[in-house]
């Protein structure tokens, strides 16, 4: 099992390895829910989460539901049950280790920032450059 927690621990969460997918969303309802250039999801069967402490739900969609820390704010799952039945997406981000899942796909790039596409050849300083 993975763990991950919102930014104050108030909220933490056990999840199992085995994924649905791991996607880098570029969707511009989740860059405006997150305030990031894109956001990390890996899916799994909502049955086989654990979840203590309590989130705070947003409809973002007409189906959308977005679950986030009520405390702190840190956005941590997505449901929608008329797409997804059954499954919760997790920010991936949030893992204690969020290393230990690689992406497998970059999704709604139709929405992507156009600098995201070149990010990589920017310079790159391990710590926060003198």
């Amino acid at each position: 099992m993975l763990t991950g927690r919102c930014h104050c621990g108030a909220v933490t969460y056990e999840m199992p390895e085995q994924t649905i997918h791991h996607a880098l969303c570029h969707c511009t309802d989740c860059r405006r829910s997150a305030g990031a250039p894109m956001v990390a999801w890996a899916m799994v069967p909502a049955d086989q989460m654990k979840i203590d402490g309590a989130t705070r739900i947003y409809a973002s969609s007409e189906h959308g539901r977005r679950h986030f820390c009520g405390a702190c704010g840190t956005g941590l799952f997505y449901t929608n049950e008329a797409v997804f039945p059954g499954l919760i997406d997790v920010q991936s981000a949030t893992l204690d280790d969020p290393g230990a899942l690689q992406p497998t796909a970059q999704i709604q790039v139709a929405e992507r920032i156009g600098w995201m596409a070149t990010a990589h050849d920017l310079p790159a300083f391990d710590r926060y450059p003198g």
